[in-house]
């Protein structure tokens, strides 16, 4: 007889990543990861092939440089930040630390899937709230809490769906929540919107004592393959992930790359501006497609079909990748991640294609 796992564990759908490989193809357009098209900083490359010959030794348990680089980058607290192996790794921490049997963790119906698989895994009830109009309710989200409620995950702005919440209404939903509930804001996309009203949130660590923003280095900073994100919130938040953490849970080489990013402002504006372009450029051509994208302030684009899963198919014979989202309860759309400008023009011819 096998050994059983806890109860639940095998309930959970675990999480499948978007497509890298078409067979026997060798050429083809990654579109389902949200990655930046551009790469990662040369600078951060260059750190990480310094570190070749130190591959004995642990990396910084503290993390020092990077959070020292962070702070100076964005004027924080250096004491009110914890770095992690992703902002996955953050995201299960804080659920395991804050969430267990017989708790709710509080998340919008399509928001990142990594939040009720955390929550089932820690032994807590992931609660799904309804959206409007694929944006996240707050109202909505204030109802669902509970005596029970220990979390609040909210995705700002939102993967799959890219919409995204003004600060004043984020500000509005943490100052109405307990004071006992957790509100966790992940701004993975923060670098790519260009919304005047929107806030990182990292303001709201400083006023409210219930409030963590999770950042991370895979998306705008091009270090998917490195697993780096940190976390910035009160201390006694902090203290908590850093008991809970492994010793040596960033690599050295995640650690040399990021502080390397983090400086490199340059690569940084570039990717944003290449974004920006792209975006503009792609919606007018879905536009003349006649195809519904939804608004978006991320590097991604969510596409309404009436056949989702055929033209998902269609695309990838074509050597187009692009994420099926059935599993975020959207299972007439694709979302389409923002490449360069050889492999957006193949998803459109693609698409031409399929339209015909």
């Amino acid at each position: 007889m096998a050994i059983a796992p806890r109860p639940g564990i095998l309930d959970i759908a675990p999480y499948v990543g978007g497509e890298s490989k078409v067979a026997g193809r060798e050429a083809v357009a990654r579109l389902a990861a949200n990655e930046n098209p551009l790469g990662p900083s040369p600078k951060a490359v260059e750190a990480y092939r310094a570190l070749a010959g130190d591959l004995n030794r642990y990396p910084d348990g503290g993390a020092v440089a990077l959070r020292q680089a962070i702070a100076k980058r964005y004027d924080l607290e250096l004491d009110r930040l914890v770095c992690g192996a992703g902002s996955d790794e953050l995201i299960a921490l804080l659920v395991r630390a804050y969430a267990g049997p017989g708790d709710e963790v509080v998340h919008s119906a399509h928001g990142f899937l990594m939040y009720a698989i955390s929550a089932r895994t820690a032994g807590a009830t992931p609660v799904s709230v309804p959206e409007r109009n694929l944006t996240a309710d707050p109202e909505a989200l204030l109802a669902a809490v509970t005596e029970r409620t220990r979390l609040v995950f909210l995705a700002n702005p939102n993967n799959p769906t890219g919409s995204y919440l003004s600060y004043e209404t984020v500000r509005g939903l943490a100052e109405r929540l307990p004071e006992d509930v957790l509100l966790v804001l992940d701004a993975a996309y923060a670098e790519y919107v260009e919304a005047g009203d929107y806030d990182d949130g990292l303001s709201l660590v400083e006023k409210l004592p219930n409030v963590v923003v999770l950042r991370t280095f895979s998306k705008i900073h091009g270090l998917a393959a490195l697993r780096l994100g940190w976390a910035y919130g009160p201390k006694a938040v902090i203290d908590v992930l850093n008991r809970v953490r492994g010793p040596f849970n960033v690599s050295a080489a995640a650690l040399a790359a990021g502080v390397a990013a983090i400086e490199d402002a340059g690569h940084l504006e570039r990717s944003r501006a290449h974004n920006a372009r792209i975006h503009d450029w792609f919606r007018r051509q879905l536009e003349r497609l006649n195809l519904r994208a939804e608004p978006s302030v991320g590097n991604f684009v969510l596409v309404r079909f009436a056949d989702a899963p055929g033209a998902a198919a269609f695309l990838k014979e074509r050597g187009v990748l692009v994420r099926p989202v059935g599993s975020y309860g959207l299972p007439d759309h694709l979302r389409i991640t923002l490449g360069t400008d050889r492999e957006m023009q193949a998803v459109v011819e693609a698409l031409e294609a399929y339209r015909q």
